[in-house]
């Protein structure tokens, strides 16, 4: 496997033509995006213009770069029927991207419909990717069971990514990004580790934003009874908008096994440094061996 990044977003024209096609949130008015609990984001055209793109993802070494539905839109969130046309416009436009381009799958999470997310696979996705905020708890493991036990039956991975957050629009404009997607995250790895590893143990799961630093907790959750903090030899997490300071004490926390690359492009750019200052083989480690294991099960 050559050269991966796990996180990227870029919307095909099918996407946006189907949140151009709304009227209520998320919908696109030109390129301006429309959220509840966000203020108006305005998208540069060139961030998803896949030419363009494509000759960042060369520049950057790229042999595969990720892309997944935007979580935080909301999109999952919607009632099934509204949210098909989305789902099915994201999968068309994914699908067709040019190489190095792959893609996650994304799925309804309000009314879950395996069938669909099975033929959504189908069509060549490398797993499935879930916002944060569906698994939070045991409620939302229950509730996601048939999907999760859908990746475990064909050995494909998830993604976890922050979802919607509620209430951004009421501080400065990073606050989403700061705060909710973060606490998301947090909640997130440690309901894996509750409600999810039990119900699916053979689950390979990779958490956005480096689960948003909850790995580093390990020492309060041993000293609170819960146990110790032994490394889960399928959990990653992805690196994305983070530098050598978090990652180097991830790597600390979990084992330079369990991170990937991810950049979070267009909204945050890849390191300069792929191995974050921790030399060659912590960058292999990162960006082709560890993506390796993720996708494939395999060494």
């Amino acid at each position: 496997m050559t050269n991966v990044d796990v996180h990227q977003h870029l919307w095909s024209p099918s996407l946006v033509t189907a949140l151009r096609a709304r009227r209520e949130p998320p919908y696109l008015d030109g390129w301006t995006l429309h959220l509840d609990g966000e203020p108006p984001y305005d998208l540069p055209p060139a961030d998803h213009d896949v030419a363009l793109r494509s000759e960042l993802a060369a520049t950057d070494g790229l042999g595969l770069a990720l892309v997944s539905l935007s979580a935080p839109i909301g999109v999952e969130w919607l009632p099934g029927a509204e949210a098909r046309p989305l789902l099915d416009a994201y999968h068309e436009g994914a699908a067709a991207l040019p190489e190095p381009f792959g893609a996650w799958a994304a799925a309804c999470v309000r009314d879950i419909d395996a069938r669909a997310t099975a033929g959504h696979l189908d069509q060549g996705f490398v797993g499935l990717q879930l916002p944060a905020n569906a698994l939070a708890d045991a409620a939302g493991y229950a509730r996601c069971a048939p999907l999760l036990d859908l990746l475990e039956e064909r050995d494909l991975p998830l993604f976890v990514h922050p979802g919607p957050a509620a209430g951004g629009s009421e501080g400065p404009g990073w606050w989403p990004a700061m705060v909710p997607y973060v606490q998301q995250m947090h909640a997130a790895w440690f309901a894996f580790r509750a409600y999810g590893r039990p119900r699916h143990p053979r689950l390979r799961v990779c958490f956005a934003l480096l689960a948003g630093l909850a790995p580093l907790h390990g020492e309060r959750f041993a000293a609170r009874g819960g146990g110790g903090s032994r490394p889960d030899p399928s959990v990653f997490v992805e690196t994305s908008s983070y530098g050598p300071r978090a990652v180097e004490s991830v790597v600390r926390a979990l084992g330079v096994e369990a991170v990937v690359q991810g950049s979070d492009r267009p909204y945050a750019e890849p390191p300069q440094h792929p191995g974050h200052g921790l030399g060659g083989a912590a960058a292999y480690a990162f960006r082709i061996a560890n993506p390796r294991r993720l996708l494939t099960g395999k060494e």
